[in-house]
Order: structure tokens, then sequence, then C-alpha cells
């Protein structure tokens, strides 16, 4: 048999997976419903939802916060804004580093492989980022983006159907059934 049919021993395995890469990366604000695919470099003040999947090779700097469903490809980069260029007659290697800014990623967004977020930026709740990409400014709620710098491909929904996906990610009943994180 295998281990995928059976789910409880699945979703156990994994859960104990999860909590060990939690503790081995002093994550203490993300939620036991995480999956990492492998071994990845995370700022232990990482803030993230239910179910983050973290494919393998990542790369995550300090103050970012995700929602729930998020998905990482291999080598997603979460980094950048961290040298002062602007100092006349100081190298800047020794220029020192400007006040990090908060990165958001929103719920049920799924970044690409090797996509570059830089820091400060914010990711709307079901957007996409092509694999590759980087994202140098905010990108609206259900865009799919793509390139260098990224730019906006076309929208996942249309606006009636983006309604409907926001009311399942924050909970709501639709059609008399529970949708959201439990």
């Amino acid at each position: 048999m295998r281990l995928r049919e059976n789910t409880a021993l699945y979703k156990t395995l994994r859960r104990i997976k999860g909590g060990y890469w939690r503790l081995r990366l002093r994550l203490r604000n993300v939620k036991p419903s995480c999956h990492f695919a492998g071994a990845s470099l995370v700022s232990p003040d990482l803030v993230a939802g239910e179910h983050l999947f973290m494919g393998r090779g990542c790369s995550i700097g300090p103050k970012v916060q995700m929602g729930n469903y998020v998905m990482l490809g291999p080598e997603v980069s979460i980094t950048g804004s961290d040298h002062r260029i602007d100092k006349v007659g100081i190298p800047m290697i020794f220029a020192g580093r400007p006040e990090l800014p908060e990165t958001v990623i929103g719920s049920d967004v799924w970044l690409g492989r090797g996509s570059l977020i830089m820091a400060g930026v914010s990711i709307g709740d079901g957007a996409v980022v092509a694999a590759q990409s980087v994202v140098t400014k905010s990108v609206p709620p259900y865009a799919i983006v793509a390139g260098v710098p990224a730019k906006i491909i076309r929208m996942r929904f249309d606006k009636e159907d983006q309604q409907r996906h926001s009311r399942v990610l924050s909970g709501e009943l639709i059609n008399g059934e529970f949708c959201g994180p439990k």
C-alpha cells in the first residue's frame, strides 16, 4: 500500500516533518500544518498561516508575513532593499543598512520556482507569480504576474469570482458548507 493512500498516517508523518523544520528553523509563528519540502534559509520571525508549502532551497528574509494556503516553489527568495547606496564618499559595504520594510504575502498565493520578491512589497490574495520573475512592486489580488520586472499578464478570476473566492478564503459558508482554514 502506498503511503499517501493511508491518509491518517500520511498526515501524521507530514505534521511530524513540518514540526521538525519549525523547530530546526526556530519558527514560532508558523502553523503546524506547514510543509517544508527540504532545507531552506528562513528568518525566525516569519509569520505564516495554515497550510504553507515551501519548496527546497528557499531564502526568506526578515519581516515577512504570509497568509493561509501559500505555496512557494523551490528556490524562491524574499530579500533585498538592505544596503545603503546613497552615501557619497562611503563604500557601500560600510554604508550601513536602512530599516527593512515589511513584506506581506496574502492567502492562496503561489510563488513559482526561483521567483525573487523584493522586501517591502505586498502580494494580494490569490495572486500567482510566475517562475523566475522578479517582483519589485506590489501585486494586486488575483493578478498573475511574470517577467523581470514582473508585470501583470492577466487576472486569475473575474470580479464576481474574485468576491466568491475571497469569501471562501475568509471562511464564510458557501452553499451551506464551511470553506476556509480549519
